[in-house]
C-alpha cells in the first residue's frame, strides 16, 4: 500500500440520512404550488364579478351618469332577525343571491309608502325576462298592522318587520331626510350598493329604470336568478 495515500474508510457525504430533508423541500414546494394553484382558480372564477363591477363603477363608455349615489363604503346585510306578516321569523342575511329593491316605511302606508311600493313593483315588471333576478322589498319600521286592503298589493314583494334602530344602523339617508324617502339597492353579495334620490316621479323613475338595466347586464356573466 502507498504510504502517500492513507486509507480513507469514510463513506461519502450523501447519505441515506439526506433523504427526509429532501422529502421536506419537496413537500413545501408542492405546498406552494398548491397554493399558487388556489389562487388562479379564485381569481378565475371571481374575473366576472370583478369585471362587471369595474364596467359599471370605474369605466363607464360613453360617459353614463348614474342616477342613485352609489354608497362609498358598501354595508353588508346586518345579522338581524325579522319578522314576516305571518309571525314567522327571517334573518336578513336570508335575502343574499338576489338584487334587492328596497322601501322603508311603517305598517300603516302612507301615500309616499304607497308610492314606494308601486314604483318597486313596476320597475320590477319592467325588467322583462330579468325580473325574476330582482326582489322588492318593503321593511317596515314600526309595530304598526299592516291594513288587509294593502295585503293583496304586496303579495309578491317580501315584507319584514325590522327594528328602526337596526335599520338606521344599515341605511342611511341622504342628508337632511329621512329613510323612508328613498329606495335602496342591495346587490346578489348582500352589500347596500345604491341609494336613491326622494320624492321619485314618472320621470325619475325612468332614470331608476336605466340604474337597474345596466347593472342587470352588467352582473350577466355571474348572478343568476334564484337563490
Amino acid at each position: 500500500m502507498n504510504k502517500d495515500f492513507p486509507r480513507d474508510d469514510h463513506p461519502l457525504g450523501l447519505t441515506v440520512h439526506s433523504l427526509p430533508l429532501i422529502e421536506q423541500m419537496a413537500a413545501v414546494e408542492r405546498t406552494r404550488v398548491g397554493r399558487w394553484k388556489m389562487v388562479l382558480l379564485f381569481l378565475v372564477c371571481a374575473a366576472p364579478v370583478v369585471m362587471s363591477y369595474f364596467t359599471y363603477y370605474v369605466w363607464r363608455p360613453e360617459g353614463r351618469r348614474n342616477f342613485g349615489a352609489l354608497v362609498d363604503a358598501q354595508r353588508p346585510l346586518p345579522d338581524v332577525v325579522a319578522t314576516l306578516l305571518d309571525g314567522r321569523s327571517l334573518n336578513l342575511q336570508a335575502l343574499k343571491g338576489q338584487w334587492l329593491l328596497v322601501s322603508v316605511a311603517s305598517g300603516a302606508c302612507e301615500a309616499a309608502c304607497a308610492r314606494h311600493l308601486y314604483l318597486q313593483r313596476q320597475l320590477r315588471e319592467g325588467l322583462g325576462k330579468e325580473k325574476e333576478r330582482l326582489d322588492w322589498v318593503w321593511l317596515i319600521n314600526d309595530a304598526t298592522l299592516v291594513a288587509d286592503a294593502l295585503l293583496p298589493a304586496v303579495k309578491d314583494a317580501t315584507v319584514l318587520r325590522v327594528p328602526a334602530e337596526k335599520l338606521a344602523q344599515w341605511l342611511e339617508p341622504q342628508a337632511d331626510h329621512a329613510l323612508p324617502e328613498h329606495l335602496y339597492l342591495v346587490d346578489p353579495l348582500g352589500n347596500w350598493m345604491m341609494r336613491f334620490p326622494p320624492q321619485i316621479d314618472a320621470p325619475s323613475a325612468g332614470k331608476v329604470k336605466r340604474d337597474l338595466d345596466r347593472l342587470m347586464r352588467a352582473s350577466n356573466a355571474w348572478d343568476k336568478p334564484g337563490r
